[in-house]
């Protein structure tokens, strides 16, 4: 029986070196082997970059794993089965394997399907995931954005759900956080027009990178192609809420409710 290493996802935050945490940046220099995300085999990963951007060499037995961006589900399902027998066969020498992760690793995250398919494989396997900044949380804070006060209310999803999804949660929601929004930029901008929304709306892309870029007319925006690390901050000042029950029950109406669910 071999005694595997542990699988440790790495956040390295969305683009800037500086937002890599402590915890992170100790495991890159403890000679844990790297793997990294890359969409084809030999391709430039953005992930390795953010570390080749912090200073720390990448160590000459660094290695990549295939994660094609389609969504045919056979392609999909051979590569994720080829990277996780990798990781499986690498873990088994015994040493530890840290997986860089662009962002944060708990959130819309390779990893977390990896460690999955990984466990699956060997369920001895230790996974520990790094917690790290989010892309829209860095984006909030470069734009001097509030994602939420007080009681408001936060949705962040991948726009790929489409305009009609993204219209009925502006109601919702105090702020929409839309991520990758390249493929539905020009309806988006329509839809935000028609709420009368673009004035409360910021385009950011690669955020934290060297050529991040910020949009606040996001108007200007219509026909342009995006890049893929592109999101929407969306917040809707019109939103009417509903009545907001204040503090925990007391003690005498907890009790008040337990018969009646008993019964029930």
């Amino acid at each position: 029986m071999p005694r595997y290493g542990k699988l440790i996802g790495a956040s390295l935050g969305p683009g800037d070196p500086e937002l890599i945490t402590r915890r992170a940046w100790a495991v890159l220099q403890s000679g844990a082997r790297w793997l990294y995300p890359v969409k084809k085999a030999e391709d430039d990963s953005y992930a390795l970059a953010i570390v080749a951007r912090g200073g720390i060499a990448v160590p000459d037995d660094a290695e990549q794993l295939v994660f094609p961006m389609t969504r045919d589900a056979e392609i999909l399902g051979k590569a994720w089965a080829r990277a996780a027998l990798r990781t499986v066969e690498l873990l088994a020498e015994g040493r530890d394997l840290v997986f860089l992760v662009e962002g944060d690793a708990s959130t819309f995250s390779t990893f977390g399907h990896l460690a999955r398919v990984v466990r699956e494989l060997a369920p001895e396997v230790r996974v520990e995931t790094i917690a790290g900044v989010s892309s829209f949380a860095a984006a909030a804070a470069t734009t001097g954005s509030t994602l939420a006060e007080e009681d408001e209310t936060l949705a962040v999803i991948p726009a790929a759900y489409g305009v009609g999804v993204i219209d009925q949660l502006l109601d919702e929601f105090d702020t929409v956080v839309l991520l990758k929004v390249k493929p539905l930029l020009d309806e988006v901008i329509e839809l935000l027009e028609r709420r009368g929304l673009l004035d409360s709306t910021c385009f950011v892309e690669k955020v934290g990178a060297p050529d991040e870029r910020v949009v606040r007319d996001v108007a200007s925006l219509k026909g342009e192609k995006a890049n893929y690390l592109s999101l929407m901050l969306v917040h809707n000042p019109k939103r009417v809420r509903g009545e907001l029950r204040r503090g925990c029950r007391t003690r005498k109406e907890a009790l008040a409710v337990a018969p009646a669910a008993e019964a029930a």
